[in-house]
């Protein structure tokens, strides 16, 4: 596969989301930009939900990491189908009945505006770094495909992709995310059926073929139920699944803003629900997709890469494979990254002009148009200086590198949402900050202790852990209600 083809899929892709972009960003205006005016159709959201949750990084690190980790991700992921049906029913309907714009705003109401200020910051920093490590996986295999042959420097290529989706999110905002994460979704679903597909001929099997094939390969393991000291245990998974779900899209601003678009709390319910099962079937595709992978190697005696996110891209631009399957490698790809770099931006540029900023409030709508649209470019300008920072940091697959990141950032979050709804008591609002600082620190060392000590290899209930010792912060920080 060429830089030329690989070019060309790229323009025609752009040319496709400003297109769409366009059309869906038509009489914008503030309100627009952040809530979608709450006009969206539920089934519209639940499609373009299933985009939304998958990145580069998934389309990239959850076909590879099938050779150490079989397909233990499921577990996980059952476990964010509980997560979004917590969401749908406990969540949801305040952030409706409070009418928010953004959820962080329910954490003023609860504790006071160093709490909001403190929930918003740590949106920000995961966002940006979450999002920083998810485009950086792409961006690296564009480089290696495409740009350093035509002796293109890395940060040249970061600065213009993010140019161009700084361009497609600038106007339209939620409203345009929703109907290019529609697009994406329906490319990234093709993409990854018609990459199977062709793995498959190539390799001489036809459907039932393929399928004992894969039932019987041992990367096809889905449940571990035999030793809790690793990280890959059922339960382990399973309930950090749940509390991840919880973290990463109930209390996260780039996902409840798409579902804080629909008409009301039931269709955004409804949403929630469905979306939720869909993933589960998606992230399954991608797993057999990597189990199938793993049998193309073996079958043509090929070495296994270094690293593991590189398995996918290895096959699909091997010799032997039809230019087609290299088109929807990076078809799939850059439909998966573009669109969760956009989503990124404009919630990140939502959370900054309303909870940082606090523009909504004193300016009128010429003004924080200004505002927004100059925070909106900062973000963009951080996002492609982190992204540069990451090219030479990264040394892990990146699915664990980005799970290792929310579960430090995300859990004091979501320490603060479970104390605020589970628990009366007013809590020392210039505390805590504090509290939330601390919680990360003290995980941190109590991950290196278990470790050193007693071996016990943390995985992602990680999460939960900095969630514990934020309620911890918080109740030692508070007082009986009177």
């Amino acid at each position: 596969m060429t830089p030329t083809i690989v070019i060309i899929t790229i323009v025609a892709y752009f040319g496709l989301l400003m297109t769409v972009s366009y059309f869906a960003s038509r009489g914008s205006d503030n309100s627009t930009f952040f809530t979608g005016k709450r006009q969206t159709p539920w089934p519209i959201v639940a499609f373009a939900m299933i985009g939304a949750t998958i990145s580069g990084v998934t389309f990239i690190s959850v076909p590879g990491m099938v050779a150490a980790k079989g397909y233990s991700y499921l577990q996980m992921v059952l476990g964010f189908i509980v997560g979004y049906l917590v969401i749908a029913k406990v969540l949801v309907p305040i952030f409706y009945k409070r009418n928010l714009i953004s959820i962080y705003g329910y954490l003023e109401e609860r504790f006071g505006r160093n709490t909001y200020h403190t929930g918003a910051w740590f949106f920000f920093v995961s966002k940006m770094l979450g999002a920083a490590v998810r485009f950086f996986v792409v961006c690296a295999v564009l480089q290696l495909l495409v740009f350093t042959p035509l002796h293109i420097p890395f940060a040249l290529n970061v600065v213009v992709t993010i140019a161009l989706i700084w361009l497609y999110t600038l106007n339209g905002g939620v409203k345009t995310l929703i109907w290019t994460d529609t697009v994406k979704s329906f490319c990234l679903i093709m993409s990854v059926v018609l990459c199977i597909y062709y793995v498959a001929r190539n390799l001489g099997m036809d459907f039932s073929t393929m399928a004992g094939a894969i039932a019987h390969h041992p990367t096809s393991q889905m449940f571990y139920f035999h030793n809790p000291m690793e990280a890959t245990y059922f339960w382990k998974q399973f309930i950090a699944g749940v509390f991840m779900a919880i973290a990463t899209n109930g209390l996260d601003q780039d996902m409840m803003q798409r579902n804080l678009s629909c008409r009301d709390s039931r269709q955004s319910q409804k949403n929630m629900i469905v979306s939720g099962v869909m993933q589960f079937f998606v992230i399954a595709l991608f797993l057999l997709l990597g189990t199938l992978l793993m049998i193309f190697i073996q079958t043509k005696n090929i070495a296994m890469p270094e690293k593991s996110d590189e398995l996918f891209s290895l096959v699909a631009s091997h010799d032997s494979m039809p230019v087609v399957v290299g088109i929807l490698f990076v078809l799939g790809l850059i439909s998966a990254a573009y669109s969760a770099a956009g989503s990124a931006l404009t919630s990140l540029t939502t959370s900054f002009t309303v909870d940082i900023l606090g523009a909504h409030k004193r300016q009128n709508e010429q003004q924080l148009t200004r505002t927004r649209r100059m925070v909106h470019l900062a973000m963009s300008a951080t996002m492609g200086a982190v992204i540069i920072a990451f090219y030479y940091l990264s040394d892990s697959d990146a699915i664990s590198a980005v799970y290792t990141l929310a579960s430090y950032t995300y859990g004091p979050i979501l320490g603060l949402f479970v104390f605020g709804l589970g628990c009366k008591r007013p809590v020392r609002d210039g505390a805590v900050p504090a509290a939330c600082l601390a919680a990360p620190a003290l995980s941190w060392l109590t991950q290196w202790t278990l470790h050193t000590y007693a071996g016990y290899e943390t995985g992602f209930e990680l999460l939960l852990m900095n969630a514990a010792y934020t309620c911890l912060g918080l109740w030692i920080f508070s007082q009986k209600s009177k």
